[in-house]
């Protein structure tokens, strides 16, 4: 029996030595080369997208994808692999992409991709094909070519759309970012980037969610929340089916609410409930106009009108895309009324402060409790009564 098992012994060490430039006795080297090979690859194909080189990005694999993103101007483009599985000549690769736009971005931003490789006879890896990770939103660029406009505080991005209509865009961005500065202040990015698709199925795309999450709203804008005074890369997402429904100072209305989110976006925090941040962003929105209450919240005068006033400020949930229209405007409309009130009694600059004060509690519980009673001193059961009255006296 022992001399049986040093013959075991022996031939397992032979084997091992026999292929361990092939697999490593395990597979940790040669995986580890071949890892390294990829990710070279990518470096490269990272290094010709940025140096807009076409051939040199065509030497990388697949050519498509660059032409689509030529337009976009790009300070950084880097992959991270993240995990790699090889079956002898052909691989799969899921990746970081991380990503800044030249003048707008402070931070990157990071998206998962699933990229197919193949190696050719000399041993040289290419990429097949470069597409979104599962449960992963595109890119612009991945539903066709982007076009760019640069307006003066500015950058349109869009796929599908004209020159014209992506200016259109720009003049409304334009004249957003001062309209917030002047109610928020100063301290922030006062740039911002906004993404057109073609359709709303395209917008649904970039979000990695379903076309009826979003159906009839007009933009939305992505973001990390987190107090930690970092300005992320938001980005403004256009629906341009419910977009082309409003008239000139609802598309002001809503560029310029979608830019108080990037502008307010450091502040913004778990601690946050919705009213605050989209009833502020309302705020801001119709700020400048000269719209009557109920013109601007007529789902909440109607109800209001028939006695049904909101029993309490909305809670989070009131806020989903996906549950009754007119339910979900009601609790903007409460948000909206919630900080016009606190702007007319407390003032404007008080309103910013409670805003900021409550981003910067550590969690939710207790957050807008502690801000009403440090910085408008008073509860928020004496606030919620002063609101309803303020709804009462404005919607009838």
């Amino acid at each position: 029996m022992a001399g049986r098992r040093r013959v075991w012994g022996a031939s397992l060490t032979a084997l091992c030595l026999l292929f361990v430039s092939l697999v490593g006795c395990g597979g940790g080297p040669a995986a580890d080369t071949v890892r390294a090979q990829v990710q070279s690859l990518l470096d490269r194909r990272a290094e010709a997208v940025l140096d807009r080189d076409a051939a040199a990005y065509a030497r990388t694999g697949t050519r498509a994808g660059f032409a689509d993103l030529r337009a976009v101007p790009l300070a950084d483009w880097s992959y991270r692999i993240t995990a790699l599985d090889r079956t002898g000549d052909t691989a799969t690769a899921s990746a970081d992409l991380s990503y800044r736009v030249e003048g707008h971005d402070r931070s990157p931003v990071t998206t998962a991709r699933f990229l197919s490789l193949s190696r050719d006879r000399d041993g040289r890896w290419s990429v097949d094909s470069d597409r979104p990770a599962k449960k992963s939103g595109q890119q612009l660029w991945d539903q066709g070519t982007t076009r760019a406009v640069r307006g003066e505080r500015s950058l349109v991005l869009g796929v599908g759309q004209s020159d014209g209509k992506l200016r259109d865009y720009a003049e409304l961005a334009d004249r957003a970012v001062p309209a917030v500065s002047d109610a928020w202040g100063p301290r922030w990015a006062r740039r911002v980037v906004v993404l057109v698709p073609e359709t709303l199925e395209g917008m649904a795309g970039l979000l990695g969610s379903p076309a009826s999450s979003y159906r009839g709203i007009a933009a939305v804008t992505t973001g990390t929340t987190g107090a930690d005074g970092r300005a992320p890369a938001d980005r403004i997402i256009v629906n341009p089916d419910a977009f082309g429904m409003l008239g000139d100072s609802g598309r002001q209305v809503v560029l310029t609410h979608e830019t108080t989110h990037v502008a307010t976006r450091a502040h913004t925090s778990a601690a946050t409930p919705l009213w605050l941040s989209e009833g502020f962003a309302d705020w801001v929105g119709y700020r400048d106009g000269d719209r009557a209450p109920a013109e601007v919240a007529p789902e909440l005068a109607y109800a209001v009108g028939r006695g049904e006033g909101p029993a309490g400020l909305p809670d989070d949930e009131d806020f989903g895309f996906s549950g009754d229209a007119d339910h979900l405007a009601r609790a903007y409309e409460s948000g909206w009324l919630a900080c016009r009130l606190i702007a007319d009694h407390w003032g404007e600059e008080r309103l910013g402060e409670f805003y900021r004060a409550v981003g910067a509690h550590e969690h939710r519980d207790g957050a807008v409790e502690t801000a009403m009673r440090q910085v408008l001193g008073t509860t928020r059961e004496e606030f919620t009564v002063r609101w309803q009255e303020y709804v009462r006296d404005q919607l009838t």
